[in-house]
């Protein structure tokens, strides 16, 4: 497999599989995946960790990132463990109060560029599969592949909803929704690398698509 593109950005918004399509990929062809979004996700863990005011502000925000150590790494199954400092927060970060701060603290200019030289210092190597909103468009802006992945708001507001179901939460499907719509408009919207498709990035709607069809797609857009 030597002839794969070696630098694989996907970007998309919330709820599109990102995150489950580029892990199996990256499995797949054994390469590196690295989830922005978990990145992002254990930022937000740490501020609801750490003493601040309701809501918190971007000043403290801020300084809560300043030097915060975020590591990925991968357990015999392989399956991806995140961690802040020495804790394993890989379970933490997917609750919906995380959910719900996320967008705020990506949104950040100070908190995007810790990020971001987190995200090209591990992406050195090459051999990665990197997904978020941005990656395309200003983390790996010469990535050898770009996937723009969505679907609609509908199929992604099932799909997060089956997923927290699964966890043992109760949901509320139209809230889920409305949720979904809230942070597609904020990431589209915000000042600092807002979500959108690359110029040179394939858009790839994952709407009536299963998992395997998908993978399957974007294996091949990596080979060709």
């Amino acid at each position: 497999m030597s002839n794969l593109k070696s630098v694989i950005a996907i970007d998309g918004p919330a709820g599109a599989g990102k995150s489950t399509i580029a892990r199996k990929v990256a499995q797949e062809i054994k390469y590196i995946y690295i989830d922005t979004g978990a990145m992002y996700r254990a930022v937000a863990w740490k501020v609801l960790q750490s003493p601040h005011s309701n809501p918190p502000t971007i000043e403290e925000i801020s300084h809560i990132c300043q030097d915060i150590k975020i590591r990925l790494a991968y357990d015999d199954q392989g399956d991806m463990l995140v961690y802040v400092g020495d804790e394993d927060v890989s379970k933490a970060i997917r609750t919906p109060e995380v959910t719900a701060l996320v967008s705020k603290v990506a949104a950040i200019d100070t908190v995007r560029h810790k990020m971001v030289e987190i995200q090209r210092e591990m992406a050195k190597e090459g051999h990665v599969i990197m997904d978020g909103r941005d990656i395309g468009t200003c983390v790996l802006p010469n990535a050898d592949l770009k996937i723009f992945l969505t679907a609609s708001v509908e199929e992604r507001a099932k799909r997060r909803a089956k997923e927290l179901i699964a966890k043992g939460y109760d949901v509320n499907y139209e809230e889920i929704k409305q949720d979904i719509s809230a942070r597609d408009k904020a990431d589209m919207e915000r000042e600092i690398s807002p979500l959108k498709q690359a110029d040179d990035a394939i858009l790839l709607d994952t709407t009536h698509l299963t998992v395997d069809q998908v993978i399957a797609e974007i294996i091949n857009l990596i080979k060709n």
